[in-house]
């Protein structure tokens, strides 16, 4: 009897219960994650409170509300933002239906693939799971405590996002319209949990996790903008069309979620099942061997920084191109869109330009290029990931230069932030072009796209200059990025004054195609580019590698 009483208690001892530990790496994860969950959490928070807000100011007016559901209804704005509902009375609610909730949606899965792969299959990578796996730690517990964790945030998220939204005050922003909304966001940041989940298990890195479940991002939103252009029948092939087929705030229907629930269930039954058929640090998909040899581009510091970087750099560069193809396609759209909205007219005005399209096309180059400059912090954020993992300190033993090490992850920043403004600047001006019946903005719009590579290597300067003298802060640069994100996109329609206006490097850009050419601003913003970054590689060669 006595025996039969201390076996179960002895598996236990051993770590025979799958979930053995689940508590104890769920406090790890949340301690980790204490400043990141939050900042995620509030950020989207805010600025789709800040969106809502903004709506309501810009369009005071049926009129304006009409003219912008106009807009909406074109086959550019289907493909951009969804379907459309409640177009015949576009109320506040609708809006937020049709234009916000589908993009606050794609940030909410790329918050959830990259909290789940950085506690699950990055870990594996670094090798800490097998450490941690040799405790008293059951097989399942890594996923499962990821999957609390993650799931966690996202209920918070909608929780938070429901209180934001119906406490808001908003005209037809309703109590039971904002938990389908909060409900909604949540739905969908479950699935691609459960997404990140699986392809986990797939491959035995985690960019490669990260990146299968963020091209699977990226699929959603490309079958329902052509689903929703054509017969609506590939929209319900996608996580994101099912958030938008709630019809929130206009019809307000729940059972569409349930397809995401049960999509998210029948991954995370994979994802389990998969985890007691491979090794701990092993993926199903086994590594595909390299040559036997690095060719002598790759034995160089700048080879290597790009070898690690390429991908990166791919995605940017396909993104921001197809994004900037997807705003120039509204250039021939809006003069309809606004012609009865007096305030985005007002606004409109104080941008250079002859017509309302050269100032529309201003005003979109000027957003795309604040989020290129998201790519050049990045790019210069992979030194510093290289140095805390403790691969930079075999190389830098060797008969390679601290300058020469930097230096390469730099040339390929600048140079890769120079690609992404050319590629977003000549997707914008070939849409455009066909969308205005303007050749001319073919040649136009990637000019206007290079006038901003200036204001792009100071934001790169900046976190160099960071790297350098507090490695540790560098996370401060993305100050400078979010800065001139909310100044550009929101400065004008909340009329900030100039001068914070001037404080952002983007504001002293000329605003191309419709502005004049003004070449000392840009020299101005090189040479202060200059400076940082000879700072940034000042400092480095005379500080201490760190490893955390």
């Amino acid at each position: 009897m006595a025996a039969a009483t201390e076996a179960p208690a002895a598996a236990a001892l051993r770590g025979d219960s799958t979930l053995t530990g689940t508590g104890t790496l769920v406090r790890f994860m949340l301690r980790r994650d204490r400043i990141r969950i939050p900042v995620w959490i509030l950020a989207l928070t805010l600025s789709t409170l800040m969106t809502a807000s903004n709506l309501r100011t810009t369009y005071a007016t049926a009129e304006g509300r009409q003219s912008r559901a106009a807009l909406v209804d074109s086959p550019a704005g289907i493909a951009f933002s969804g379907p459309g509902y409640g177009l015949d009375d576009y109320t506040y609610g609708a809006m937020l239906a049709n234009e916000v909730l589908g993009f606050v949606a794609i940030f909410v899965a790329l918050m959830s693939v990259l909290l789940f792969t950085r506690h699950t299959r990055t870990e594996e990578e670094a090798g800490r799971a097998e450490l941690i796996r040799a405790s008293v730690l059951g097989r399942h517990a890594p996923i499962t405590a990821a999957l609390i964790v993650v799931g966690g945030a996202n209920v918070g998220l909608g929780a938070l996002m429901t209180l934001a939204l119906g406490g808001s005050g908003i005209e037809t922003v309703t109590w039971p319209g904002s938990l389908l909304f909060g409900a909604s966001l949540t739905a969908v940041g479950l699935f691609f949990t459960a997404v990140a989940a699986f392809t986990a298990q797939v491959t035995e890195y985690g960019r490669g996790a990260a990146g299968m479940a963020g091209a699977a991002i990226g699929v959603a939103y490309a079958l329902r903008a052509v689903g929703d252009i054509g017969d609506g029948a590939l929209s319900w092939l996608s996580p994101i069309g099912w958030a938008q087929a709630t019809k929130v705030y206009v019809d307000d229907r729940w059972w569409p979620l349930a397809l995401a629930v049960v999509g998210a269930a029948a991954l995370l039954a994979i994802a389990f099942a998969v985890t007691t058929r491979r090794d701990v640090g092993a993926g199903l998909m086994p590594p595909r061997p390299g040559p036997r040899t690095a060719s002598p581009f790759l034995s160089t510091p700048l080879g290597s920084a790009l070898r690690l970087q390429r991908a990166g750099l791919l995605w940017w560069s396909v993104s921001m191109a197809a994004l900037g193809a997807v705003y120039g396609a509204f250039a021939g759209d809006v003069q309809d869109a606004v012609g009865g909205n007096e305030t985005i007219q007002e606004w409109v005005q104080t941008v250079p330009g002859s017509d309302l399209t050269e100032r529309f096309l201003g005003v979109i180059m000027a957003m795309l290029a604040t989020v290129c400059g998201i790519y050049a912090v990045l790019a210069l954020q992979k030194p510093r990931g290289e140095e805390t993992a403790g691969r930079a300190e075999p190389v830098l033993a060797a008969a390679v230069s601290r300058t020469r090490w930097l230096t390469g992850h730099l040339v390929v920043a600048l140079a890769g932030s120079v690609v992404v403004l050319l590629l977003s600047g000549l997707g914008v001006g070939v849409t455009a072009a066909f969308s205005a019946g303007d050749a001319g903005l073919l040649y136009a719009m990637p000019g206007a796209a290079l006038a901003y590579v200036p204001a792009v290597w100071v934001t790169a300067g900046a976190a160099v200059a960071l790297f350098g003298l507090a490695p540790r802060a560098i996370g401060l640069a993305w100050a400078v990025v979010v800065y001139a994100v909310v100044v550009t996109m929101f400065g004008g329609l909340l009329q900030f004054p100039g001068w914070m206006n001037d404080l952002s490097p983007f504001g002293h850009v000329p605003q191309l195609p419709g502005a004049g050419m003004s070449w000392p601003p840009l020299l101005i913003l090189t040479a202060i580019a200059a400076a940082l970054t000879a700072v940034g590689l000042a400092a480095f060669r005379r500080r201490d590698l760190t490893l955390h």
